[in-house]
């Protein structure tokens, strides 16, 4: 082991973002190197983040090695196939963006052109009706794959995703990362030390006194950014430009029904509202802009809008869309909300987190961080942030409401030039890049583009060299399959009681 290899990493923070990044260095990095995480419970955590994206399986099982039925009975969990976007466009829209693939490419032809050329031609029903995801979503049904299926079958792989309670999800990482020798500390920090020479942090300071010392510092203090902001003054670029929501509130409601399959997301006057539904409860929030309805409006608005009994009083949250300047910034890395923060339209937090840590683990430093490491980090997490923020402003751009100012607005703001450019292109033609490594694909994009409205004025030439019967009927088939094989599949609640079911809450 080297001179100058880190020893101690101490995690600033807990919830979601503290706990994951301990247990990820704990299990990866836990023999040369001692984890310490420094919490207080008089300081409250966010805990919001109930929704995520496929890849949080790849961090529990590979880089947590986490046994999923476990986990997912611990976090009062229900299984994602998807987002159920309404009123987005226009009032009574209803449309979805379902993980994984949407139909089956014609040779070199996306499916999604055939299926263009199939609507102009009349012959073509809902988008949602070829995507395995998007078809299960809206029946009600869920199946994690199958392998007593043919290899081609769209039943082999299918993408999924969690919905579970981010405390619980917290708490349950905090289990496994003590059980790997992770060391909580309780306590408020009234002190950041930092050496004279370059400015390191070397140690944080409890209001008990005890000082905790460290090679490596990973911020998961929140919003306040205690160590990335206040101590470095690292700089945070704000993005409420494109994304003008602001505040939102959330509370959890009773269950009425068996938790669906997928989030839904609804647009409203000034913002939108999610429903997360877990086994003991359903998640609700209400994102809006505090320039278009006061904060006594929205929590109305939400309370008016929830299937259950509220379960307690709305808990409100305030934010400003952006990303700080630097990520990494001398011996600290900003992991979670003190590295930025865009609004869980897409369930982007936990991914966000997710990536951090992954990069982190990637481009581990010693005492020294050399600044080629973390110039890099920044570079790639800077792509993550902004690639994903175009994705999401997308749904307030392209939007045909006008019935309030909220949504006039939205119309008309300008947004980055990548994004616009994304939007002709497609409009032009139904085409799309994806930009090298951005995260959310092609079939992401196509069904988001066409769920708000954004029809192609025409399709791809190669289409145009395939007859068209055989289109027509190969469309046809795409459409049949996967309508079969969700027939096939049992109902989410029935998966989760074989599975995976949670004993109820204390």
């Amino acid at each position: 082991m080297s001179e100058n290899a880190i020893r101690t990493i101490v995690v600033v923070g807990g919830g979601t973002a503290g706990w994951m990044a301990a247990a990820a260095c704990a299990r990866n990095l836990g023999k040369t190197c001692a984890v310490r995480l420094v919490e207080s419970e008089e300081i409250g955590i966010v805990g919001v983040g109930e929704a995520t994206v496929p890849h949080i399986r790849i961090f529990n099982n590979e880089v947590l090695g986490l046994p999923e039925a476990e986990f997912v009975k611990a976090t009062q969990g229900t299984f994602k196939l998807g987002i159920q976007f309404r009123d987005w466009a226009r009032n009574g829209d209803r449309y979805y963006h379902g993980f994984g693939l949407v139909g089956r490419d014609l040779g070199s032809v996306p499916f999604h052109q055939c299926w263009l050329r199939a609507r102009q031609a009349g012959r073509a029903t809902d988008y949602a009706d070829y995507g395995l995801q998007s078809l299960a979503a809206e029946r009600g049904k869920f199946l994690p794959g199958a392998n007593d299926v043919p290899m081609d079958s769209p039943l082999r792989t299918i993408a999924y995703a969690y919905h579970f309670d981010a405390s619980l999800y917290a708490k349950y990482l905090r289990g496994f990362s003590e059980k790997l020798g992770v060391v909580r500390h309780e306590g408020k920090i009234v002190q950041v030390s930092q050496r004279a020479g370059d400015g390191f942090v070397d140690a944080v300071v409890l209001e008990s006194g005890e000082r905790i010392e460290g090679d490596l510092f990973i911020d998961c203090s929140g919003f306040r950014g205690l160590l990335i902001e206040q101590a470095l003054r690292t700089g945070y670029e704000d993005w409420s430009r494109w994304l003008p929501c602001d505040r939102a509130l959330a509370v959890p409601c009773a269950r009425v029904s068996d938790p669906t399959p997928y989030t839904r997301s609804t647009a409203l006057g000034a913002g939108w509202q999610w429903r997360i539904p877990l086994q003991h409860r359903t998640g609700n929030g209400y994102v809006y802009c505090s320039g278009h309805i006061s904060d006594d409006e929205a929590a109305a608005t939400l309370l008016a809008n929830l299937d259950g009994a509220a379960l307690a009083e709305p808990r409100p949250l305030r934010f400003v869309t952006g990303k700080r300047r630097k990520f990494w910034n001398k011996n600290v890395i900003a992991v979670g909300l003190a590295s930025g923060f865009m609004e869980p339209l897409e369930s982007t937090s936990i991914h966000l987190i997710q990536m951090g840590i992954v990069r982190l683990l990637d481009l581990f430093p010693d005492r020294g961080c050399d600044p080629v490491l973390a110039e890099r980090y920044n570079r790639a997490v800077d792509f993550d942030y902004d690639r994903i923020r175009d994705f999401i402003v997308l749904h307030y751009k392209a939007t045909e409401r006008d019935d309030t100012p909220f949504w006039r607005h939205c119309r008309e703001m300008p947004v980055p030039d990548e994004l616009q450019e994304k939007i002709a292109l497609f409009r032009h033609s139904g085409r799309f890049y994806r930009d090298g490594e951005e995260f959310f694909a092609m079939h992401s994009w196509v069904q988001v583009m066409l769920g708000q409205r954004i029809m192609p004025r025409g399709h791809h030439p190669f289409v145009d060299q395939l007859p068209e019967d055989e289109v027509m009927k190969f469309v046809d088939h795409v459409r049949q399959v996967i309508s079969n094989c969700v027939d096939a599949m049992p109902a989410h609640q029935a998966f989760i009681d074989r599975y995976c079911k949670a004993p109820a809450p204390a």
